[in-house]
């Protein structure tokens, strides 16, 4: 078993669909939205366009977290009880209005798995899990993916968090960096200093002869 991470390999679980974010926004929609969100910072009962828009990617953002649809439910239920009381304090910054969203979703992970002390979830597919090892090595088969999981779980939870933003949910670095409220420069570096430390990881489990347990 993980310390840390309870690894789930299956996205699609009573017929919630775990659909890709979209990797990219023009900025006409995005300026068409913020004339949305400025209506709603005026009169709240605008904010309805925002909340049907984004409540099922909010909630598949969570679930992915928890798979739990009770406890996601709930989660989600704050995120956005919260966003319309910090709606006033919106600003736009080139970025979509659901980064601004899922920064709020990742705090109450955050703090849910914190207040609980429970393992914290994470979700994949296998094909997502090569892509990841594609960029830290030259090969993948059974083996490697779980020595890969394996030096996954020795990752701290900020380090998985941007892990599972750039490569399992493949979203552009200007985007998790709204998400994670950095610059996109850090975003880039933190991502190639994880990577790295996943060699690291992956080299030490090899010498060491050590394989990952079984899933």
């Amino acid at each position: 078993m993980f310390s840390n991470l309870q690894i789930n390999r299956t996205l699609v679980k009573n017929d919630i669909s775990m659909d890709s974010p979209k990797k990219t926004v023009s900025q006409a929609s995005m300026q068409e939205e913020w004339t949305e969100i400025r209506a709603a910072q005026e009169n709240p009962v605008h904010f309805r366009p925002l909340y049907d828009r984004y409540f099922t990617p909010i909630f598949q953002f969570i679930y992915r977290r928890t798979n739990d649809e009770s406890l996601t439910a709930d989660l989600c239920s704050q995120v956005f009880l919260k966003a319309i009381q910090k709606l006033s304090t919106y600003q736009f910054k080139g970025v979509p209005f659901s980064a601004w969203l899922y920064r709020i979703a990742s705090n109450e992970v955050v703090q849910h798995y914190r207040k609980t002390q429970k393992r914290r979830v994470v979700s994949l597919e296998s094909t997502q899990l090569n892509d990841l090892i594609d960029e830290v090595e030259e090969q993948h088969n059974d083996y490697h993916q779980q020595t890969m999981l394996q030096a996954l779980d020795q990752l701290k939870p900020d380090d998985i968090q941007l892990i599972e933003l750039r490569f399992f949910e493949q979203r552009p670095f200007k985007e998790i960096a709204a998400i994670l409220d950095i610059t996109e420069s850090n975003a880039k570096v933190k991502t190639y200093r994880i990577l790295e430390r996943l060699k690291k990881n992956i080299h030490r489990i090899n010498t060491e002869g050590g394989r990952a347990p079984e899933l």
